[in-house]
Order: structure tokens, then sequence, then C-alpha cells
């Protein structure tokens, strides 16, 4: 089953709405979570994000790729666009720096990513959806 329009809206819209994605990674010195306000669906099975920060997530993703990504809107579900106010996305990073998936990440991404300052020195990451569900456990796929 595919994720459903809606909500590839709502995570494409989440830097404008104010709800960016948050990465959970976990390396030696534990777990660490990041804001990514490019984080894009790539296609029904990965989502993806442009790393330009490459701080602590890109460090612990060299070691370990296993990934959350979670989207909280309370408005949204409030308003009955959403089941759950929030949804989380369990998967496995691949980090691309140069060649057609990185090309491609970046073709996807909004404008304000493509030209936010460092975007030219980013990589794309790419996260193999393995586990999509609400903060109750609901799988969303």
């Amino acid at each position: 089953m595919a994720i459903s329009k809606n909500i590839k809206d709502l995570i494409e819209a989440a830097w404008v709405d104010g709800h960016v994605c948050l990465v959970g990674t976990a390396g030696p010195d534990g777990p660490n979570v990041s804001a990514k306000g490019s984080m894009i669906f790539f296609d029904d099975d990965h989502l993806a994000y442009w790393e330009r920060s490459k701080r602590k997530a890109l460090e612990n993703l060299g070691g370990d790729k296993r990934v959350v990504v979670v989207y909280s809107n309370m408005n949204a579900q409030r308003e009955g666009r959403m089941e759950s106010p929030v949804l989380r996305f369990f998967g496995t990073a691949e980090l691309h720096e140069s060649g057609p998936v990185k090309d491609a990440i970046f073709s996807k991404l909004l404008k304000r990513e493509q030209e936010h300052d460092g975007a030219d020195k980013g990589l794309g990451v790419l996260i193999k959806i393995e586990r999509a569900e609400t903060i109750g456990g609901k799988s969303i796929r």
C-alpha cells in the first residue's frame, strides 16, 4: 500500500507550515535528533533530504544507517487532515555524494532548498522506508 497523497503533501509543505521533520540517528555517543527542512518523498518507498550541515546526523549515518523520521502536526490532526498528530517512518539511509541519485534528489527539492546557502556542497540522503506508522503504531501504508 502506498503512502497517501495527503501525507506526501503535508511533508512537502512541512517547512512552510512550520512542522519540519525530525531525523533520529544513533552513534557511538548515543542518539541524535536533527531537524531537516528539506525532507521530501522521493517515491512511495523512499524519503529523501539534502544534507548540507554535515554534522552529527551525517557522522552517525557513517556507522549506523538506521533512521527514524518523525513528522508532527497537531493542527493538521485537529483539522481532520491527519488521523494521528504524529507519524513515524523507520528505515535505512543511503548517502549519495555524487551520481544520478544525488542529482534526482536535488531536482525534487523545493526551490528554496536548491538555492539555500551551502546547497551546492550538500549530499543526498535516500531513506528506504521499512515501516510507516502513527504514534499509536497503526500502519499508514
